[in-house]
């Protein structure tokens, strides 16, 4: 096994945590991106790397899971968790993101980044094969990069994070930008520094498919342990172990289940409840609101994360309503935000379980966060900005979809808007009907999962021209000023950069992002390996039942 020399600043970084400057996950994601790895960041500060769970599960059994069973597709247009999660029994990725914040190497062994983040070194796994028995080699890792670079393809949010990779002419992979070396080693030269391509790697839509792929993950082969059994959207997906052994085993312990399925009772938390009640399923993708405490009731057992996981209600500037583009100027824009208070929307929305948030989506455990102002709440000053803009009289209608937590902050911001004098009506629409048009709505709520990084996100969701900037942002200072942060693999060094981006969101009004949701998973007792993940992940190979 190559082993890397500790990274430059991981020294610092964990003098820092152990004088109380920085808490463990920040360190802990800091220094594994930059490629020490989990046990030797552990190891830096004084501490024990936490159990496996494969030290408790048994194997057998099949284990039942409460989630929304959505279609699959080309892994790197995945653009919901639940996605990856059914499909990660078997399509596995080159990094994994843990529940303590580290990333763990998975198909990759190990990684180095030169200082300045433009040259990175990918060391393969050796022993990994896929299901039939070929060898998993650096050829399939450059193809997969290679894939995630093709920016022409609709949707690829992997393109957002490979920019460095890309040229802008073909809007493919830059010529001399992905190097095989050998059979075990891809060399990435990228065209600028940018220090979240690992956390990129790690991200659900990173699955690796094989070179032979069709677009079908149903039919592909993969890495991973299990095969695909049957998907059926809306109702039921299940996998099962597959014949052929997993290189993982020894390295990780499991797979340990023979079958595992995902059962969707849709978004009514009530009716999720009912099912486990019933014992029709072994663990919750998520509990919220009241049913936290009601799952605990039934002595099942409870999971719960400290997460950069949000919602934003967002006006899309770019979306035109009767002939216009109402939210294309900024007073309009702002005046949505001055009129909402974002503790309201925390307590009635999300019922309290979580913190406040600042409207510029960038959060206190991202290393970077500034910490600014928090967002003023005027609606005598909204009401103005709206008669200077000529919109006093317009009607916005904010769309959401229809389950509990994101329709109830929406309820409720809708109210504070009306309490202001704006004319607003809402629109509430079945999953099924929402997300086929989620980026498009002129006026509209999302929900928008954790990334380890505050400029990883900002650069997924509000770089000018991105798959998912569903906001409609296009800004030429905050693109300039994000690019320059990208380049700064201290977290110290680029906070500055990050409180110039983050009072740019404000100042635009480029969305109402009120709270940071605790999030919370349920599991009846005896499952092993179920906890609540900060991004939803659910790693298949290590659920089990208790030895």
């Amino acid at each position: 096994m190559r082993t890397p020399s500790i990274p430059p600043h991981a020294t610092q970084l964990a003098a820092e945590h152990l004088a109380g400057k920085l808490s463990r996950r920040e360190f802990l994601t800091r220094s594994t991106s930059l490629g020490l790895t989990a046990a030797a960041a552990y190891g830096l500060i004084g501490a024990a790397v936490p159990t496996a769970a494969h030290a408790q599960a048994q194997e057998g059994g099949t284990i039942r899971i409460q989630s929304d069973v959505r279609p699959l597709k080309d892994p790197r247009t995945y653009d919901w968790p639940q996605m990856s999660n059914y499909s990660r029994g078997w399509l596995e990725y080159l990094v994994e993101y843990q529940r303590d914040g580290s990333f763990a190497p998975m198909l990759l062994e190990s990684w180095e980044i030169n200082e300045d983040a433009t040259a990175y070194t990918l060391n393969v796994r050796p022993g990994v094969t896929w299901s039939d028995g070929e060898p998993f080699t650096a050829e399939d890792v450059a193809h997969n990069i290679r894939r995630w670079c093709e920016g022409g393809v609709e949707g690829n949010s992997m393109a957002a994070r490979m920019a460095a990779l890309i040229d802008e002419g073909t809007n493919e992979a830059r010529e001399g930008a992905i190097t095989v070396v050998d059979d075990t080693t891809v060399a990435l030269a990228l065209g600028n520094p940018d220090i979240t391509l690992i956390a990129g790697f790690s991200d659900y839509p990173a699955a690796i498919v094989p070179q032979d792929f069709s677009g079908d993950p149903m039919t592909s082969k993969g890495t991973g342990p299990y095969v695909p059994e049957a998907l059926e959207v809306g109702v039921e997906a299940s996998m099962v172990r597959g014949d052929h052994a997993w290189w993982g085993t020894e390295v990780f312990g499991g797979p340990y289940a023979d079958r595992i399925v995902y059962v969707d009772y849709g978004t009514d938390q009530s009716a999720h409840f009912a099912a486990a009640e019933s014992e029709e399923v072994d663990m919750t993708y998520e509990s919220l609101g009241e049913f936290v405490e009601l799952f605990d009731t039934i002595g099942w057992e409870r999971s719960e994360v400290v997460t950069a996981n949000t919602i934003c209600i967002r006006p899309n500037q770019q979306a035109e309503v009767d002939g216009m583009r109402p939210y294309a100027d900024a007073r309009v824009r702002r005046a949505l935000a001055l009129a909402v208070s974002n503790d309201v929307l925390l307590e009635l929305g999300y019922a309290g379980l979580g913190t406040v948030a600042e409207n510029h989506h960038v959060c206190p455990i991202h290393p970077e966060y500034a910490e600014l102002p928090a967002p003023v709440y005027d609606p005598a000053r909204a009401l103005a900005l709206l008669e200077e803009a000529g919109l006093s009289d317009f009607e916005h209608d904010l769309i959401s979809i229809e389950d509990n937590w994101r329709r109830d902050t929406c309820d409720a911001a809708a109210a504070q808007l009306r309490d202001a004098g704006i004319a607003v009506r809402r629109t509430v629409l079945p999953g099924s009907t929402f997300w086929n048009d989620w980026a498009k709505y002129p006026f509209s709520a999302t929900d928008w999962a954790q990334r380890p990084l505050g400029v990883q996100v900002l650069a997924l969701a509000y770089r000018s021209g991105e798959a998912w900037n569903e906001s409609g942002f296009a800004n030429a200072e905050f693109d300039q000023t994000l690019q320059e942060a990208l380049s700064i693999a201290d977290a110290d060094a680029r906070r500055d950069l990050s409180a110039r981006l983050q009072a740019i969101m404000q100042e635009e009004g480029v969305v109402i992002q009120p709270y940071w949701r605790s999030t919370f998973r349920h599991f009846r007792p005896g499952l092993v390996g179920a906890e609540q993940h900060p991004t939803f992940e659910i790693h298949v190979y290590k659920l089990g039942l208790a030895a």
